[in-house]
């Protein structure tokens, strides 16, 4: 089974638990997606599943993208990813996945393109206190000060914390919970915040870093 759906953001909301206890919680909508491509160690040299995610127009389509989905019986998609998978042999062309492949309890990390902020300068982007309001400050309460030498080397060296473009990015949080599965309407109710805004792609994945704890206590056991 595949590791990972694309799914789109909804939203953010209040989860009550039974304790009384009030939790962030984001909602989102997962799948269903459809198997596109089966990527082989022997041909790829890798092993992996494309899904295809959101129904399009045919007219809107590709022509080498409409060969690719009807070789696997699958309508016109708008997005296609990548994703991880285990028992790879169980995997069928054009298998419709949902979101009953998570589980209630589980880890996830989402991946998704944070908020546009346009340009912005070294306080919004970096959190720069700005020079002081008074001593015989002028012209530059919002600069970033120094930034570069004297002669030698004569430049700004790279990764500098300077004014640029902010957000717009891949972004990924790890290990967000999964408060519930609501199968009957694809969506999972995940604690925390996720990047991007409302309606934005995400892609959910199983935790990493949860795999790796599993896989590391599976062999020490072995």
């Amino acid at each position: 089974m595949i590791k990972g759906l694309l799914g789109k953001k909804l939203g953010m909301t209040q989860w009550f638990t039974k304790n009384g206890e009030v939790l962030p919680v984001t909602i989102v909508e997962v799948g269903p997606c459809w198997v596109i491509q089966k990527k082989t160690p022997e041909k790829d040299g890798y092993e992996a599943a494309q899904i295809g995610y959101l129904p399009r127009k045919a007219k809107r389509t590709t022509k080498p993208l409409q060969g690719q989905l009807k070789k696997a019986g699958v309508k016109p998609v708008r997005f296609l990813r990548e994703v991880p998978s285990e028992n790879f042999q169980e995997l069928a062309l054009g298998q419709n996945i949902g979101v009953e492949i998570f589980s209630q309890g589980a880890m996830v990390d989402v991946t998704g393109t944070s908020k546009g902020r346009g340009f912005a300068g070294v306080m919004k982007r970096h959190g720069f206190a700005g020079a002081p309001g008074g001593h015989g400050t002028h012209e530059s309460f919002r600069g970033p000060g120094s930034i570069g030498s004297a002669a030698y080397p004569g430049r700004v060296f790279k990764g500098k914390k300077l004014p640029g473009r902010m957000g717009g990015s891949r972004v990924t949080v790890q290990n967000l919970e999964i408060i519930k599965v609501i199968k009957e309407h694809n969506t999972l109710v995940l604690k925390g915040a996720v990047p991007g805004p409302n309606g934005g792609l995400l892609l959910i994945r199983k935790s990493k870093k949860v795999e790796a704890r599993e896989r590391a206590r599976q062999a020490n056991e072995g």
